[in-house]
């Protein structure tokens, strides 16, 4: 029974560890591929936390959506302001704020999911 359970705690730190190398993997295509623009930072809706962006893409759709940086960074995007942004062209409405981006998060999934996979290794070794 052991071992079943450190199987499936072995496969939970392999999704940990996979989503923090994807969500890693993409931010840094979207910095480095992408469109760079500047986005005008408008107030959030009514119920959300986060501001919406308004920015216009290289063949002249102008495009708004919720911020990808979090509502309780330390530094809030203030309404009015403009902020540098990097888009895939393919998909303009996956966006990259430079200088925002959240790679702490991703390493975090990544690191969590480590030790989540050796602590099921553990229990594997300590079920034989």
């Amino acid at each position: 029974m052991l071992f079943i359970l450190a199987g499936f705690t072995v496969l939970g730190g392999l999704v940990a560890v996979l989503a923090g190398a994807y969500g890693l993997r993409e931010t840094r295509r979207v910095e480095a591929a992408g469109a760079l623009t500047w986005a005008l930072v408008k107030p959030a809706p009514q119920g959300s936390g986060r501001p919406l962006l308004q920015y216009e893409t290289a063949d002249g759709r102008v495009l708004e959506l919720p911020s990808p940086v979090p509502p309780n960074r330390r530094e809030p995007l203030p309404p009015g302001a403009s902020v540098r942004l990097s888009y895939d062209p393919a998909d303009p409405r996956t966006v990259v704020l430079l200088g925002r981006e959240r790679t702490a998060l991703d390493r975090a999934f990544m690191v969590a999911g480590a030790a989540i996979v050796l602590l099921g290794l553990t229990l594997a070794t300590a079920a034989l």
